[in-house]
């Protein structure tokens, strides 16, 4: 990931490394300097490199030696930088997670390549995807496929459902200063919500996928309120159904929402006691879903969490800056606080003793 990028000599100097203790120093896109992967992945280090500067008078060359001192702490990251040329500072400061959330990573320019039928059909797929008339016919798809298991009028209900809850990971990426391509909608896949960027840290990814399925929530909450005032059916049944949708987007299996949350928390945890801990997690959550007869949920669970307990070897080579312990803790308490809200509408609509209402709880314990 990138931790550093300043001006030396009026070209950038910039800093790359990872939480396997590896660090990348280059200038003017030039490797200058690198430390080697370690255990101790945190301290402090110093890059001590040459530049070569050009006197325009003479055309004689000099060699310039230079020293970045970079004090960093991973968890909660801050990073403490000197430039140094021999004894005097050219440049000093600090940066923490906000400074890495707001920057734009450097794209490596990349080599253009011949035409071919897979690199057309790539290029036809991109022009499809960013044309406004592709929302359309798949928003037109979705009310098609949804009318046809139930009624145009509950389809229609259960798109606005679905646009609340790709709005919420929308406003997530706004906050986050991220640009955004829109929402599309997937027939019986729910929707999608694209941005042009790049997240650069794990809480960005935790906010933007939960955020999804917290407005799903406040939208379940709002039909189950207003079943309350009216006592008309088409409200519990969208509380119900929409409750089901967020509650399957929850789960921890990748590319769901649950699955970006729960992979940032588990990674985000160095030490082997992290990985106990998220181990014991999932398996009192497959314990009480088995014990509530909600097997599938228990089934899909186990599965998810062993998915990303196999990954959890690789995390160190993540580019995403990892969630300090206040931030693993806040976000399995959201995590589990929206799962258990979600359980409870479909629990108490299923009490109704109307078998429409009863089938998302028939689904999760099939």
């Amino acid at each position: 990931m990138e931790l550093l990028r300043i001006d030396c000599l009026g070209k950038e100097l910039r800093l790359e490394g990872s939480l396997a203790g590896w660090q990348q120093l280059f200038w003017d896109n030039q490797l200058v300097s690198v430390k080697e992967a370690s255990a101790d992945n945190q301290g402090l280090r110093n890059h001590e490199f040459e530049l070569s500067r050009q006197d325009p008078n003479n055309q004689t060359v000099h060699k310039i030696p230079l020293t970045l001192e970079v004090d960093l702490i991973w968890q909660p990251f801050s990073l403490n930088y000197r430039l140094l040329s021999e004894d005097t500072v050219l440049s000093e400061g600090s940066r923490d997670a906000k400074d890495i959330e707001r920057q734009t990573p450097v794209v490596p320019v990349k080599a253009q390549q011949k035409l071919s039928l897979v690199g057309l059909a790539s290029l036809g797929f991109k022009l499809l995807k960013s044309a406004k008339v592709i929302k359309v016919v798949l928003a037109g798809a979705s009310v098609a496929a949804y009318s046809w298991l139930f009624s145009f009028q509950f389809a229609l209900a259960l798109i606005a459902c679905l646009m609340f809850h790709e709005y919420g990971h929308i406003r997530a990426m706004k906050y986050f200063g991220m640009k955004t391509k829109g929402i599309y909608l997937i027939p019986f896949m729910g929707g999608l919500a694209l941005s042009d960027e790049k997240i650069n840290t794990r809480w960005q990814d935790v906010v933007i996928s939960i955020m999804g399925p917290t407005f799903g929530l406040l939208m379940s909450i709002a039909s189950l309120v207003a079943y309350w005032l009216t006592d008309n059916p088409l409200f519990a049944g969208l509380a119900a159904f929409n409750a089901l949708l967020n509650l399957f987007n929850l789960l921890p299996i990748l590319p769901l929402d649950g699955g970006h949350i729960l992979k940032s928390i588990s990674f985000s945890m160095n030490s082997l006691m992290g990985l106990i801990a998220c181990a014991a997690g999932a398996a009192i959550g497959v314990f009480i879903s088995y014990s509530l007869g909600l097997a599938l949920l228990g089934f899909l669970l186990l599965i998810g969490s062993l998915e990303i307990i196999f990954e959890w070897k690789t995390r160190h080579q993540s580019h995403l800056l990892p969630l300090d312990r206040y931030g693993q803790i806040f976000s399995a308490i959201w995590y589990l606080l929206t799962v258990g809200a979600l359980v409870t509408i479909i629990w108490y609509l299923a009490g109704s003793g109307d078998d429409m209402l009863g089938l998302p709880l028939k689904i999760l314990q099939s």
